[in-house]
């Protein structure tokens, strides 16, 4: 099985850091090949730009796969995704970007790399997709008064993920209400907190100190909000995705 680092948010790449080279470290390769994949941000080339400086610099051999301003070929989309040891996926519209992958077979050659053991990582829209579901600002895109929606992602993982808990204030009660038609648990990271998941185990990472994430679900009428511990060890993924 592969590993997921989904990380909550976060406005720089810089506030990060030590997240960030925690993902390159955890390939145990000087140099590992990292492809970004910013479908969510309509293949913002700013982003791309800024994803390739700072891991670069962090000792990578950066790639992009471009999906709407390009025309890759399917040998080429499943020639990037197999070379990557590192899948990070950018931030920006959820719902639009399952929608491309699907159109276009991405997913089972994701699924592929995650079996193969590449890491797969991102935030905001590149935390979501690697959960079952998603509380997604998606709709907002087009309407910044539209509510925040359940998105169906990749269900790696059997939970429902909620990024930039701390950063949006109608992220908890929109989160909260979500939570009552939604089966399991919901794992939800301020910005800057990380959940890193490897095989079925977990740890919480962060770099900020004040930085938290939480276990949300609702269990006999009742709502719980748990905090989940920063702890070295990697713990049971099985009793974090219960609800007790």
């Amino acid at each position: 099985m592969g590993r997921i680092i989904a990380i909550g948010g976060g406005n720089t790449f810089k506030e990060n850091l030590k997240i960030n080279k925690h993902i390159v470290q955890a390939t145990k390769k000087k140099h590992p090949k990292l492809l970004f994949i910013p479908t969510a941000s309509g293949d913002s080339e700013r982003y791309w730009e800024l994803i390739s400086e700072h891991f670069t610099k962090l000792g990578c051999k950066c790639d992009v796969l471009h999906l709407i301003r390009e025309k890759p070929t399917k040998r080429s989309i499943k020639e990037k995704i197999a070379a990557a040891d590192i899948i990070y996926v950018g931030g920006g519209n959820t719902l639009r970007m399952m929608k491309i992958w699907e159109q276009q077979g991405i997913k089972p050659l994701i699924k592929k790399a995650y079996d193969k053991g590449s890491i797969m990582c991102g935030l905001s829209a590149g935390s979501i997709c690697w959960f079952r579901w998603g509380n997604s600002d998606s709709r907002k895109f087009k309407d910044k008064r539209a509510p925040y929606i359940r998105v169906s992602a990749l269900h790696y993982v059997n939970a429902l993920h909620c990024p930039h808990y701390d950063a949006e204030p109608k992220r908890k009660p929109s989160l909260k209400k979500m939570m009552k038609r939604t089966p399991g648990v919901a794992i939800a990271l301020d910005n800057c907190a990380a959940i890193d998941i490897k095989d079925n185990t977990y740890r919480i990472l962060k770099s900020k100190r004040t930085a938290k994430a939480y276990k949300v679900f609702w269990k006999s009428r009742i709502f719980h909000e748990q905090e989940i511990p920063v702890q070295k060890q990697y713990l049971s993924l099985e009793s974090l995705l219960h609800k007790f």
